[in-house]
């Protein structure tokens, strides 16, 4: 019996290569260059304002109680109402540094309890400056816990009273052109005020954070 040839079988078709990867665009590079010259940039203007600040040194800031008094006092039913006067100097010792007081609160506390707060209006402290601060702080009605009430009552009683003066201020520093970014000082003061008109006050430092 006669055989057909088979018909040869045909090899699959080889697999089409891999496409090839699209070139960066040209601009890549140009991109990368701009970003090395802006960090380059950044870390220059860092530097220099590093190298102007050690090279002023700045002094650290100096805050003083001028006088204190205390007027209207009345303590009836643990309800305080009072009147208190403070004359406050900022003193800024540095001669190429100004300061900007963008905010400012005065507090007046005893025994841990805020007894009257108020605000001063932003300004701009020259370089090697005092700038004296009048800051008037109002209770009214307020009341006191009983324990609190009978120490101050008897605070009145000797004719003097310990109170903490705080201030809390959001600042930046100028030199030159350059301005600083915010930063927050607080200022502790101790003065001791005499419930009497007629008796000196004892100028009182104060310690401060910044």
């Amino acid at each position: 019996m006669h055989k057909h040839p088979t018909a040869p079988t045909m090899a699959p078709p080889p697999p089409p290569p891999p496409p090839q990867q699209a070139a960066r665009p040209r601009h890549s590079k140009l991109l990368r260059l701009i970003a090395i010259i802006i960090l380059a940039l950044i870390v220059l203007v860092g530097l220099a304002v590093l190298i102007i600040w050690l090279v002023v040194k700045p002094k650290g800031l100096v805050y003083v109680v001028e006088d204190g008094s205390i007027h209207g006092f009345s303590l009836s039913n643990n309800h305080l109402n009072a009147t208190f006067d403070f004359v406050l100097t900022a003193y800024n010792p540095n001669r190429k540094v100004s300061i900007y007081y963008d905010t400012m609160e005065v507090l007046v506390v005893y025994g841990g309890q805020n007894l009257a707060s108020n605000g001063v209006q932003p300004f701009h402290q020259p370089h090697h400056n005092a700038t004296p601060l009048d800051v008037k702080l109002t209770a009214q009605s307020l009341l006191l816990s009983g324990s609190l009430s009978k120490d101050l009552q008897h605070d009145r009683s000797s004719g003097k009273v310990e109170l903490q003066v705080q201030v809390k201020a959001r600042i930046r520093f100028k030199v030159g052109i350059w301005k600083s970014k915010h930063r927050t000082l607080r200022v502790f003061c101790l003065p001791v005020v005499h419930f009497s008109p007629h008796k000196d006050f004892e100028r009182t430092n104060c310690e401060m954070d910044l």
